[in-house]
């Protein structure tokens, strides 16, 4: 387990715009180092925010994108091209600007897709596609996904793992389908966190007035099952990236403001 590093922006924008830059830096010293890299996306407004960043960034051509696997920590279960879908949303952001590979574009399953209507069927299936790509070199049945992102709820939710309900409390499989999600849509499919644990980096948004008491709960020593976010963590490095309103309830001393 790695302590979390703090790091707190003015604002939304220049949180977006370092997480963005801090993200290019990542993937390209990954694919220097092992020829390809691995990054787990997260929607939401601060998800979606960061890609908008990357994509209108002039450092993003310095990333080999035929050679980076993109995966998803969540996913609305709904029929392909559904614009509440996280790669819908993806796709707008960035995916479509860039020349990714598409067999490296990772997406969860649709519920018009093969496994039909069977959020169950579809999170196994993930989790195969999961198994498949983990090599010898692995901590498990997932890659070591070279950053992970995660954004943050006004309930410490992160992926789709709600405080109290079963998926954050599953121990052994990696993927599992959420039915009556307390956020619509109800049915959803996401990442447990023993596969969120397995990434070298875990990277936490969170920013906006509406965060600050998730932010301050889950780094106050709250239990996993009630402040999922508190269980998210790295092997290498977890790294909470905030504005200054998500910081706003958190003791100075936990961290210092990002120079602007």
């Amino acid at each position: 387990m790695s302590t979390p590093q703090l790091v707190v922006h003015h604002d939304k924008e220049l949180m977006a715009q370092a997480a963005a830059a801090r993200l290019i830096t990542k993937v390209v010293d990954a694919q220097a180092t092992r020829g390809s890299a691995s990054v787990v996306l997260t929607g939401g407004r601060n998800g979606n925010g960061l890609l908008a960043a990357l994509a209108s960034s002039p450092a993003r051509d310095a990333v080999d994108w035929s050679r980076l696997d993109l995966w998803w920590g969540d996913e609305r279960f709904l029929p392909e091209g559904d614009p509440e879908r996280n790669v819908t949303q993806a796709r707008a952001a960035l995916l479509d600007a860039v020349p990714l590979d598409p067999a490296r574009v990772h997406a969860m399953p649709a519920s018009d897709g093969r496994f039909g209507d069977d959020v169950d069927a579809a999170a196994a299936g993930y989790a195969g596609e999961l198994a498949s790509a983990a090599g010898s070199e692995d901590h498990g049945p997932v890659p070591t996904f070279d950053v992970l992102m995660l954004g943050v709820g006004p309930d410490t939710h992160v992926a789709s793992l709600f405080p109290e309900l079963p998926a954050v409390r599953e121990t052994e499989r990696t993927v599992v389908g959420v039915h009556g999600a307390p956020k619509p849509p109800p049915t959803r499919i996401t990442l447990t966190l023993p596969a969120i644990r397995a990434a070298r980096e875990v990277w936490l948004l969170a920013a906006g007035e509406d965060k600050a008491k998730a932010a301050a709960l889950a780094l106050s020593g709250a239990g996993e099952i009630q402040a999922p976010a508190a269980g998210a963590y790295g092997r290498r490095r977890t790294v909470w990236l905030l504005d200054d309103a998500a910081a706003s309830e958190l003791p100075r001393e936990l961290y210092r403001p990002a120079i602007p």
